[in-house]
């Protein structure tokens, strides 16, 4: 696991923001942490990056927000609204999990059973020093690009 504090709320869109250079189709983000954490300022951040032109703002009631404008798709989904993770089965969910875009689902661990092999976990807390970001790698793709983010040998981590 990596750990990176965030000072400032720019300085956590501007994290966000920089991973999206590393990002190509198919990516998964898996994000948790309390309310205010930081989740849809980080998701901002990599739509930045990605060059989305729409405002990003936090799917809560619509569980799914879908942009194409980018480089990429981005798919931002919050499922802090669901009950159970087999609710998604109605959405097509793996059409956003495994498609062709980015995704990035608020409240995750709420459908971890369906979550894919692969994926970047991301645990997000307030701390007194501003926000505290715990990566968890989930495949060598995702330990690579926090290699290339932090430039630090994600094995020693593990």
């Amino acid at each position: 696991m990596i750990k990176i504090i965030t000072k400032t709320p720019q300085e956590l869109e501007y994290l966000g923001k920089r991973m999206a250079q590393f990002l190509q189709a198919g990516d998964f983000f898996a994000l948790d942490g309390d309310l205010g954490a930081g989740k849809t300022l980080f998701t901002q951040g990599l739509a930045r990056g990605l060059e989305v032109k729409e405002d990003i703002a936090s799917p809560t009631f619509t569980i799914i927000h879908e942009y194409e404008s980018g480089r990429l798709p981005l798919y931002h989904m919050d499922v802090y609204r669901l009950k159970q993770p087999e609710e998604l089965y109605d959405l097509g969910y793996e059409e956003y999990f495994y498609g062709q875009g980015v995704t990035v689902v608020e409240w995750a661990q709420i459908i971890e059973p369906l979550l894919p092999d692969t994926y970047l976990g991301i645990e997000l807390a307030v701390v007194p020093e501003g926000r505290e970001m715990r990566f968890h790698p989930h495949g060598a793709r995702y330990e690579k690009m926090l290699e290339e983010l932090t430039g630090c040998d994600y094995s020693k981590y593990r």
